[in-house]
């Protein structure tokens, strides 16, 4: 098995990883019962430390100090990190759960196109029909949850899919592991949250669901999902973002009893099926080119 097999199974690990567990995030949020600026302090905060701590026991295990920022664009990576997570927040208290999950769909569409403009990386035929059903899929899903008066919430949520595709597509550009940079990229918006809480008080009625969300779930969904690009191209990476659109639902009905229609069942079925299928056949691909490769090195 090539190496070039083994990083493309490797980063559809822990991307699917990182997707799976990305999913729970707004569950969480909802079970703190917070207002958004105490949230994102509080998310961002326990984010920071946990990240930290697993920094420096990694750096006591390996016997040495990994690095943090990669540069001047890890530093880039971490500021878009921020500002994503930030309009992220704003989007989660100012529009519906659905609106929400339908728009982080776009994420895989504005992967592509900023792969294909800035990296000459041009989507592969299935990579646009696997995008193209799972658009579907999240359209059955949230048709009926689709409704006016969510202006501003609809497009911050736009605005912060757009910030995490470029961070994406800058992350696969240098090539490097900003998984730790996603993480630092937290100070940016526990800044903003602590000077918005200075003003307006701070309002968490269950910080425990906080605590844990930022402490576990989000800083391992960060640190899978930043790492991906090292092995797969932006698409690939950005597909897997759509796990939250299938499983939140989910989640909320066995959490919150809120059963997910018929419709919503239909569209995860598709767009989990759009996923595992594009990936085995990227798999089959990187596997069939290794052993062509394989053969024009040794002849018989």
């Amino acid at each position: 098995m090539s190496q070039l097999h083994l990083d493309h199974r490797k980063g559809l690990l822990i991307t699917g990883l990182g997707g799976l567990i990305l999913s729970a995030d707004i569950p969480l949020l909802r079970l703190g019962e917070g207002e958004t600026w105490s949230t994102l302090l509080l998310r961002s905060g326990t984010t920071f430390i946990s990240a930290f701590v697993i920094w420096a026991v990694w750096s006591l295990a390996t016997g040495r100090a990994r690095t943090i920022v990669p540069g001047r664009v890890g530093f880039l990576v971490a500021g878009l990190y921020g500002l994503a997570s930030i309009c992220f927040m704003i989007a989660v208290y100012n529009t519906k759960t659905a609106n929400l999950v339908f728009i982080l769909a776009f994420n895989t569409v504005f992967s592509a196109l900023l792969s294909w403009v800035f990296l000459k990386e041009r989507p592969k035929t299935v990579t646009f029909i696997a995008m193209f059903f799972m658009l579907i899929g999240v359209g059955i899903i949230v048709r009926e949850g689709l409704s006016s008066g969510h202006v501003f919430g609809d497009l911050v949520a736009l605005l912060s899919t757009f910030i995490l595709s470029t961070a994406i597509t800058v992350s696969r550009s240098s090539g490097k592991d900003m998984g730790f940079a996603a993480i630092i990229g937290t100070i940016l918006p526990l800044i903003v949250a602590a000077f918005m809480v200075s003003q307006n008080g701070y309002t968490v009625a269950v910080p425990g669901w906080i605590i844990f969300n930022g402490a576990v779930v989000t800083t391992l969904a960060f640190l899978c999902l930043a790492a991906g690009p090292r092995f797969l191209s932006g698409p690939e990476v950005a597909m897997f973002y759509l796990l939250e659109t299938v499983l939140t639902p989910i989640w909320v009905w066995l959490v919150f009893a809120e059963r997910p229609s018929d419709p919503t069942l239909v569209g995860g079925i598709i767009i989990i099926a759009s996923l595992v299928g594009h990936s085995l056949w990227q798999m089959y691909h990187v596997r069939k080119r290794s052993r062509m490769a394989g053969l024009v090195r040794h002849p018989i």
